[in-house]
């Protein structure tokens, strides 16, 4: 029996959907399951470029399908819908990171696009979508990174109300072959943000240089040059302070892709592992029968489901975002840094049981083990992700605000306010629901009372002991901090989760068990930090807690765990 919890091919039936979404999606598994484990395998480690795969979806009409948002196609089932995106990331994971990829950074492409008053351009996207075209997001450079205040992209006029672009830009997937590139650049006769453009280009242009692919993958991630580009009004798809924000409200939409695909690698090769393991014997007893190795391949399980859990609740979050509600701000950064991080604890778990079978070539587990470690570095780093987070701290745990509560969010709606963000400032005024009804609702359960203890002497810290002027300068300590706060959204959103799902509260105690260890282990590394005060270091100490054991719960779950033997693999 299929465990529900987790994604499974042969049993994957998403009836929340619409008849077409449930199509495509079906429809995308099995193509991926027809294709074979081993040519997949195969077209991974000879870097293949995914023509066969972008085939498929142009013949589905899947990108088309699924990234147009309603007011810019005819397409009866076109919508940008955050939750069938979600579930289409998790299946890209879930065969291979390369597809993800190719679909990522279309959506950051289309991000501008979409965002942009420029009727031409958008009518542009939608029919090279129409036709199978995947898009770039033309914005790091290589002196610069991401530092789009330094950008050498420099767009001089032309005499005739256009402009003539000219340089370089590196890390930008996709660019080998996108029929869009949104680019970032700036007017050589203007000065400041005023002087900020986004326009699109096409690849295939002739002032258009693909230098080369900067890694060794299937992604095609380009370094590209423009030598005296040709930027039109019909190209240009923001100016000013408005493509800055273009830029960062795109980012907002693109990372939130990065949980989810994170969840479908983790999927995927937990089956290929609990099957080894449990099969393997060592010294007369399976692999699975020793009790450190049932601890690991448990604490994966819950930190699995915990990445799930958060991550399906703050969909909910990003599709009733609004001018007035704009807490998604908090929960995307959260899915980017959290979920991918505890994603790389799971492989980590997994690969101490599995060992040398990780690294076979004939298994999914050795890709799995390589892609999971991009995702916490994609748009942006675990440590810019982890400062964002800290904005909303003070708000979120002392300062509460009414909100009319957010339902489960699969309906058939387009998520048009993603394009409208507005700017991309003000983060510190952004109010939140109280945390504490969420905790409330679990205070029987035993493990979920023991973190609330912690989540409650953290709201003290921030109190009575926040870092001072000094130590607001200290990033290294302020990380430390960062992480504990982390862990109590992580915590709420899950809970919330569990409660409109109705989770197996054995499941739930052994995740929190997980939540108070990790807790505790951020708490002291805060007590060593060099900075931390002695007020702050005895705060550490005391913060620190024992999960509470339950043997009982802990076979109980043990035995879902178990059960992941056998129950999926991929035909060769």
């Amino acid at each position: 029996m299929a465990d529900p919890l987790l994604f499974n091919p042969r049993a994957y039936d998403p009836a929340h959907f619409d008849p077409e979404t449930r199509r495509l999606l079906r429809a995308t598994i099995d193509w991926f399951e027809d294709r074979g484990k081993r040519r997949i395998i195969e077209d991974y480690r000879s870097r293949a470029w995914l023509g066969d795969f972008l085939e498929f979806s142009a013949k589905e009409g899947l990108f088309a399908t699924f990234l147009t948002p309603a007011s810019a196609t005819d397409r009866e089932d076109g919508r940008w819908d955050t939750a069938r995106i979600a579930a289409l990331n998790e299946i890209f994971g879930f065969y291979g990171l390369d597809y993800w990829y190719a679909w990522q950074v279309t959506i950051l492409g289309l991000g501008p696009v979409w965002q942009s008053d420029n009727a031409a351009a958008r009518d542009r996207a939608a029919e090279l979508l129409s036709q199978g075209e995947v898009f770039a997001f033309g914005l790091s450079e290589k002196a610069h990174g991401a530092d789009i205040y330094s950008t050498d992209m420099l767009l001089a006029p032309d005499g005739d109300g256009g402009f003539l672009a000219t340089g370089s830009k590196y890390y930008i997937g996709n660019g080998n072959a996108a029929g869009l590139v949104s680019v970032f650049g700036r007017r050589t006769d203007v000065e400041g943000p005023d002087g900020y453009v986004f326009f699109a280009a096409d690849s295939r242009h002739p002032a258009y240089h693909l230098v080369k692919n900067v890694v060794d993958s299937s992604k095609y991630v380009s370094e590209f040059r423009l030598d005296g580009y040709p930027v039109g009004p019909d190209d240009v798809l923001h100016t000013g302070r408005a493509a800055f924000d273009a830029a960062l409200n795109t980012v907002n939409v693109g990372k939130f892709n990065l949980c989810t695909a994170s969840i479908g690698i983790c999927e995927h090769a937990m089956y290929e592992a609990v099957t080894h393991a449990h099969n393997r014997v060592l010294y007369g007893r399976p692999v699975t029968a020793f009790p450190h190795v049932r601890r690991e391949l448990a604490d994966a399980y819950v930190r699995l489901v915990g990445m799930k859990l958060f991550s399906d609740r703050a969909v909910d979050y990003f599709r009733s975002a609004g001018p007035d509600d704009r807490r998604y701000l908090l929960f995307n950064p959260m899915t980017k840094m959290k979920v991918t991080t505890e994603g790389e604890k799971v492989i980590d778990l997994m690969w101490d049981v599995i060992a040398a079978k990780g690294f076979e070539k004939d298994t999914y587990f050795a890709q799995a083990a390589v892609e999971i470690r991009s995702l916490p570095k994609l748009e942006g780093t675990v440590h810019v992700n982890l400062a964002l987070i800290l904005k909303f701290m003070r708000n979120h745990l002392l300062y509460p605000a009414g909100y009319a509560p957010v339902g489960t969010r699969l309906d058939a709606a387009d998520d048009a306010f993603l394009f409208r963000q507005g700017p991309a400032r003000g983060l510190g005024s952004v109010r939140f629901h109280d945390w504490r009804p969420a905790y409330d609702a679990y205070a029987a359960v035993p493990n979920v009372a023991r973190f609330r203890e912690q989540a409650d002497a953290l709201c003290d810290f921030v109190a009575r002991v926040a870092p001072d002027e000094r130590q607001s300068r200290d990033l290294d300590f302020l990380l430390s901090v960062g992480r504990l706060f982390a862990l109590v959204v992580h915590g709420q959103l899950i809970l919330e989760q569990a409660r409109l799902t109705g989770l197996d509260e054995d499941v739930l105690d052994e995740l929190f068990s997980v939540l108070v260890r990790d807790f505790s282990a951020n708490a002291v590394e805060l007590h060593g930090k060099d900075s931390a005060t002695g007020e702050q270091q005895d705060w550490a100490i005391a913060a620190v807690r024992r999960p509470v054991v339950d043997e009982a719960r802990s076979a109980r779950v043990w035995a879902r765990v178990e059960a992941l033997s056998g129950a999926y693999e991929m035909a060769l």
